[in-house]
């Protein structure tokens, strides 16, 4: 399934911002990453982590919000969010609903995908990244990217 240039899947869960957060409602006419990981304290997610709160200004400043979501209950959540001190929320997906509708759940392996969706204010899918290590690469690719658009929107 390839959701490249088209409406991202809506959603509702439990998150440690909103409850219930609800995609199409609490970030209507938003830009909006959402990216998905396997496991909250694993060290690649917590670099993945750490690097989106390090570049946090990045997209703050374009009004670009960031969600992270895994299988993790929202309790491990709010422990990971304040650990790391991260500035975006968390969204707890513990049956993978949400990450089957953006092709972001492993059958064969029972778990989440490392996929991040960078979504723009109609929440049409503008780019998609996938890179199950080099997750610092991705997002300086997902910048990259951004920074060309808001080059030639002027």
């Amino acid at each position: 399934m390839n959701l490249l240039h088209l409406p991202a899947p809506d959603f509702e869960g439990e998150s440690t911002g909103f409850n219930p957060l609800h995609l199409s409602k609490d970030f209507a006419q938003q830009p909006l990453i959402i990216y998905f990981y396997p496991k909250d304290f694993t060290p690649i997610c917590t670099t993945e982590a750490k690097y989106f709160s390090d570049t946090y200004t990045f997209f703050e400043k374009l009004n670009i919000k960031i969600l992270g979501i895994s299988k993790d209950n929202l309790d491990t959540h709010f422990r990971f969010k304040q650990e790391h001190n991260l500035p975006f929320d968390l969204v707890a997906d513990p049956t993978h609903s949400i990450a089957k509708k953006y092709d972001a759940y492993d059958e064969l392996f029972d778990m989440t995908k490392r996929i991040t969706y960078l979504l723009d204010n109609q929440h049409l899918v503008k780019g998609i990244y996938r890179n199950a290590f080099e997750n610092q690469e991705s997002i300086e690719k997902m910048i990259l990217e951004i920074k060309k658009d808001v080059v030639n929107d002027k």
